[in-house]
Order: structure tokens, then C-alpha cells, then sequence
């Protein structure tokens, strides 16, 4: 795998563990609350919401963490697999949530697919 794919992958694996930690821990905090546009009401009502909601942004980190350590044999298909969640869930949340997530989520991450593909 070429240097700049490890890279982008690894970028986007770090981009999501400071989602998980946005999520789950400064979900109601004034950094939160900035990062997500809401109300100390409004986040309070869905921190339980967004613990969940982060800790699954920290799976999908793990396995593109994974596939960067994974043996050779099974490394491509981790993170074409892992890189292509990370699309979807991106695509999923810029169209029903807020478009700001196409730029922030999906695009590194198809970025990162294209230099896999390419490597």
C-alpha cells in the first residue's frame, strides 16, 4: 500500500475517533454544542442518542485502524470495506441531517478510497 493511502486512511480513522469523542463526551459542552449547532437543552435530551451515535463513529475507526495493521492478505478489502461505511454513513448524514457532513465525512473518506484503489 502506497504511503499516501496509509496516510488519508489514517486520517480519516483519527477524524473519527474526535467524532467519537465529540459525541460522547463533549456532546453537551459549550465545544459540542458549537460543533453541532444545538441548544444545552436540545443536547441534553440526545446526549444518550449521541453516545450511541459515537461509539459507532469509534467502530468504524477501529477498523480502519485495523486495516492498517491487518496482515497484507486481508488489509485492501478492510479498507475498501471500512472506507465505504464511512461514505455511506456520510452520504446518509449530509442528506438527512446536515450537508456539512458530505464535505466533513464522506469526502475524506472517498478521497482515502481513491488512493487505496490507486495504491
Amino acid at each position: 500500500m502506497s504511503l499516501l493511502a496509509a496516510v488519508l486512511v489514517a486520517l480519516v480513522a483519527l477524524e473519527h475517533v474526535y467524532i467519537l469523542y465529540l459525541e460522547m463526551f463533549l456532546w453537551t459542552t459549550p465545544r459540542g454544542l458549537k460543533a453541532f449547532g444545538m441548544t444545552r437543552d436540545q443536547a441534553q435530551s440526545t446526549a444518550t442518542l449521541a453516545a450511541n451515535q459515537g461509539l459507532y463513529n469509534g467502530f468504524l475507526a477501529a477498523g480502519l485502524l485495523w486495516s492498517l495493521i491487518a496482515r497484507p492478505e486481508i488489509a485492501y478489502s478492510l479498507k475498501v470495506f471500512f472506507l465505504l461505511c464511512v461514505i455511506v454513513a456520510g452520504l446518509y448524514g449530509g442528506l438527512t441531517a446536515n450537508p456539512r457532513i458530505l464535505k466533513v465525512q464522506a469526502l475524506p473518506a472517498a478521497i482515502a478510497l481513491i488512493a487505496v484503489w490507486a495504491s
